[in-house]
C-alpha cells in the first residue's frame, strides 16, 4: 500500500526521524537509540516512511541503513507554493490598503 506523503510528516516522530535521516543514513537501532520508545516502534515509522517513498532502504552486509529521498519533499514543497502565491497575494493587497490609509491621514 502506497501512503501518501503527508501521512510521513503528521506524526512528530517521524518528522525528528527525518530530521536525523537528513543528517546521515542510520540503522533502526541507531534511530532508535534518539528516542524514548522501543525499536519496534522506530521500525514501524519507518515502515510508514518507506511506504510514502520518502525513506528508502539499503542492505550493507547484516544492517539496513535508512537514508532520506529528499527529492520527495518537493512534493511537499509544490503543494505549499500554492499557498505561498495566495498568502503573498494577500500581504500585497493589505500593503495596499495600509499605504492608502497612510496617505489619507496626511
Amino acid at each position: 500500500m502506497r501512503r501518501d506523503i503527508f501521512q510521513a510528516i503528521a506524526d512528530p516522530t517521524r518528522r525528528a526521524i527525518l530530521l536525523l535521516l537528513a543528517v546521515q543514513s542510520m540503522t533502526p537501532n541507531g534511530l532508535a537509540e534518539h528516542f524514548d520508545t522501543t525499536r519496534q516502534a522506530v521500525s514501524k515509522h519507518l515502515r510508514v516512511l518507506t511506504e510514502c517513498e520518502i525513506v528508502k532502504q539499503q542492505q550493507q552486509g547484516r544492517e539496513i541503513y535508512y537514508h532520506l529521498e529528499a527529492e520527495k519533499m518537493n512534493e511537499i514543497e509544490q503543494w505549499l507554493e500554492r499557498f505561498k502565491q495566495l498568502w503573498r497575494a494577500r500581504f500585497d493587497q493589505l500593503d495596499d490598503v495600509l499605504e492608502q490609509l497612510k496617505k489619507n491621514r496626511i
